[in-house]
């Protein structure tokens, strides 16, 4: 099975543009962006501290010659002093970059929810959950790597390259040149070797995952494997997986050791050249010990920066790939939600009208879902959609609730143009109580309360008794504190449609779309349902989608869809009375069949 991995993430060139892109995160850090920059200052003094170093130990190992003890210890305090100098400006570089990010993201992540959560359904119906996830989660971690680490580490490491250069010119050009010209070869092939490496460990890693789904696959159908005797095609199936990756893992296993061999070879023999000249030029006079040893620890500084920056680089890139990511769901434009967080709900009526509606899904342009829907629903009707499934019965709800923007035509509310509305006044005098009811991860009384969020315990409990809940749940342990699970997963689906039946109860909606909510439930199940639905449905307009008939035979009106159009229209008896009708028709196959 295919799983997602930071090391999937897109890289993206670090180019002017991407950069200025990057830049605009920069806008989110309000008032810590101070913070930075003074982080930004502590790094410096990092560097600079760092880079003293080695010239205090050299001035320390010349003591020898000298034969200073008196200095020696001065210089050994001086150390001291650097060291504890160091490691403060550590700590504030990396209190103030962690302090700096996690504000910025956290503005990041609230921004990125919110636009989320407000963008149109015609965009959800084009992205996957899983990607959209990933965009606040591993995007965003990769951005708060970068920020809290891996920039201040580049420009460190820069830093310590040019700064070490510019020390070991100054010790002595010969051994610069010849230092120059390996070093930093042998440091850059070794990160590249490393990279290669490891690409080839996630190889096995994903080829041990492929071995893995068999096991998961067999698992979950072992009633199946067992059902038709194929315990050794499923053992065979294994056993080559595995042979796959032990060849993959004894060819990386060699990989490594070649990679150590070179390591010693070529890294630890390149030291040993620099020392070895060095030891001439300081035989010969032109350099001493203590620059020796000097030379050698800025080289060491070269050698391991010019590796690690590399890998930094390609860090950064990948970060920047996910700032463009990351930006590019902030630029898309939500629908129009009030900047007011609570507002009132202006009652209507609830009189609908169908004129000339034609619709198309976005992602299907050339395929008319609906043409030419035409009726009426005046208040406290029910009007019920029938016909065969793909017909666009659901899509007249979702019109309703204005998921989609539709093609030509208008629907009306209370002689309004659905348009004229605020989003949050339609949708807040309408409920619906789907087929697949979703449910949150939290309480039973939370989720009744989604429909009306500051609703008393007297209100959730009414609303509960009406939805014929209130039974089932008191007798759970925990009563209305019981915690549902994931979508809802520990009631039963009959349980779940009344707790929607109560969430909706307590919204009390002026339209009432009911979208199959029947159709997947037990006789039993069905029966406690439907009187629930009497019970919503009096006393406001109501729009049922059916898949039984049975359940809308009292409807003031019934439409029948048939590839996008009404194609019949009236009462249950009119419709039945109509000769070789497609009402009729469904109606005489499911009754046939009970």
């Amino acid at each position: 099975m295919a799983r997602f991995q930071e090391n999937d993430l897109p890289k993206s060139k670090i180019t002017a543009s991407s950069l200025q892109k990057a830049i605009l995160i920069f806008k989110y850090a309000d008032n810590h962006k101070w913070k930075f920059y003074v982080g930004l200052v502590f790094l410096l003094l990092t560097s600079v501290t760092a880079l003293a170093f080695p010239k205090f130990m050299g001035m320390l190992v010349d003591c020898v010659n000298k034969k200073d003890a008196h200095l020696a210890n001065e210089i050994a305090l001086g150390l001291g002093l650097v060291l504890l100098l160091q490691s403060l400006f550590s700590f504030f570089r990396l209190s103030l970059f962690v302090n700096f990010t996690e504000n910025t993201l956290a503005n990041v992540r609230l921004a990125l929810y919110t636009n989320l959560v407000k963008l149109p359904m015609s965009f959800f119906s084009q992205k996957r959950v899983g990607e959209l996830n990933s965009r606040i989660s591993n995007d965003i971690t990769q951005i708060q790597d970068t920020l809290t680490t891996t920039i201040a580490e580049f420009l460190r490491q820069f830093i310590l390259i040019i700064g070490s250069f510019a020390m070991l010119a100054s010790i002595n050009i010969k051994l610069t040149i010849m230092m120059v010209s390996v070093v930093p070869l042998v440091g850059v092939a070794a990160v590249i070797f490393g990279r290669f490496i490891r690409k080839y460990s996630k190889k096995v890693q994903d080829q041990v995952a492929e071995s893995q789904v068999v096991v998961e696959e067999t698992m979950q159908g072992i009633s199946i494997v067992k059902a038709f005797a194929n315990e050794w095609y499923e053992i065979t199936r294994y056993r080559e997986k595995i042979k796959e990756v032990v060849k993959m893992a004894i060819k990386g296993g060699q990989f490594r050791g070649f990679f150590a061999s070179f390591i010693i070879i070529c890294l630890f023999g390149t030291i040993v050249a620099v020392v070895w000249y060095g030891v001439q030029l300081s035989i010969a006079g032109e350099i001493t010990v203590g620059q020796l040893f000097t030379f050698i620890l800025y080289s060491s500084y070269v050698g391991a920066s010019s590796g690690g920056i590399a890998e930094l680089y390609a860090q950064m890139q990948k970060a920047i790939g996910a700032t463009e990511r990351v930006f590019e769901l902030l630029d898309e434009t939500p629908e129009k939600i009030n900047s007011n967080e609570h507002i009132s709900i202006n009652k209507i009526k609830g009189d609908v009208t169908f004129n000339n509606v034609a619709f198309s899904y976005p992602s299907r342009k050339e395929v008319k879902v609906l043409k030419d829907i035409n009726f009426s629903a005046s208040f406290g009707q029910k009007i019920a959609i029938v016909g065969p499934s793909g017909m666009g019965k659901s899509t007249i709800a979702s019109l309703l609730l204005r998921f989609y923007d539709i093609e030509s035509g208008e629907i009306l509310i209370d002689g309004k143009n659905i348009y004229d509305y605020d989003l949050e006044n339609l949708r807040g005098n309408m409920s619906i109580v789907p087929q697949d009811v979703i449910l949150f991860g939290g309480t039973i009384k939370e989720n009744i309360a989604y429909g009306k969020p500051e609703a008393t315990d007297e209100e959730i409990i009414l609303a509960a008794k009406q939805a014929n809940a209130y039974v089932f749940i008191e007798g759970f342990p925990e009563k209305f504190e019981t915690v549902v699970g994931e979508r809802g997963v520990k009631l039963s689906g009959g349980q779940r449609q009344r707790i929607a039946i109560a969430r909706a109860l307590l919204k009390n909606p002026s339209i009432l779309i009911l979208d199959e909510a029947t159709s997947s439930l037990d006789s039993e199940s069905e029966k406690l349902v439907q009187e629930a639905l009497e019970i919503l449905m009096e006393g406001r307009t109501s729009i049922i989608i059916a898949h039984r008939l049975s359940t809308i035979r009292s409807a003031d009106q019934i439409l029948v869809l048939d590839n996008g159009k009404i194609s019949e229209q009236g009462t249950h008896q009119e419709l039945i009375n109509l000769e070789n009708g497609l009402y009729k028709n469904l109606s005489n196959l499911q009754f046939s069949n009970s």
